[in-house]
């Protein structure tokens, strides 16, 4: 496995441990010091981690063997760009109060049952296969192949995770939760235990996510001079 490969899987590793190491250790944290202080906490060491991880996933995206080169292939470009767009929709649900992240309303634990929970009750784990699979399809480099391996992986041991500290928290109420929805897209939707409410998806967190889609879409001309900066990084050093 290139050098490369093995560094982003350390790195993945690494988030994952502060990012669901955050999640256990919340009951806890907010007791002592208080919802909106855990909240802070955990953004100074999330955000940094990911970013590094953004950064030199951007700078070595094409390491290792090129496995396959569909770019250039009539029509893929708006494939990939559906997909993308869908995977944000997952990604970035609008069931969650966006003031609650940056601890301008105090942070919650809520269950949900409504909008897209009906379709998946893990969507972030659905988000991250479907930005996986149509990144995948344009790069088609060994390094993204890993890349993938490590996120889709991580998120398959946060459904597992969070379905475990939901149960502990809210008990019997979670188990009815659980027992009308799904991990898996629609399956409780085909089988009778869901029914989609489109009403639910007209909210105002939506319109934040089209906004996303299309400043990273305009941001994507950046990505080679993002690449070269964080190449000539002491970070990139210390990483080699």
């Amino acid at each position: 496995m290139h050098q490369s490969s093995l560094v982003m899987l350390l790195l993945l590793l690494v988030f994952a441990v502060i990012h669901s190491g955050g999640a256990a250790l919340r009951t806890r944290a907010e007791a002592k010091i208080g919802a909106r202080a855990w909240r802070v906490l955990f953004a100074a060491l999330s955000i940094p981690s990911a970013i590094v991880v953004i950064g030199y996933f951007l700078a070595h995206r094409y390491d290792g063997i090129r496995l396959w080169n569909l770019q250039g292939v009539p029509g893929l470009v708006p494939v990939i760009w559906v997909l993308t767009a869908i995977s944000f929709l997952f990604l970035y649900p609008a069931t969650y109060n966006l003031l609650e992240i940056p601890a301008v309303l105090k942070p919650q634990v809520r269950l949900y049952a409504t909008g897209i929970i009906r379709i998946s009750r893990h969507p972030q784990a659905v988000g991250q296969v479907l930005w996986c699979f149509s990144h995948a399809l344009w790069i088609g480099s060994s390094f993204m192949v890993v890349t993938c391996i490590g996120l889709i992986g991580h998120h398959l041991f946060s459904v597992w995770h969070g379905d475990r500290r939901l149960q502990a928290r809210f008990g019997d109420d979670f188990l009815k939760l659980k027992q009308s929805t799904s991990v898996l897209p629609f399956a409780a939707v085909l089988d009778g235990r869901q029914t989609l409410v489109w009403s639910e998806f007209l909210r105002p967190a939506q319109l934040g996510i089209a906004i996303a889609v299309g400043v990273f879409w305009w941001a994507h001309r950046f990505i080679s001079l993002g690449s070269i900066a964080f190449l000539h990084s002491r970070l990139e050093g210390l990483l080699s």
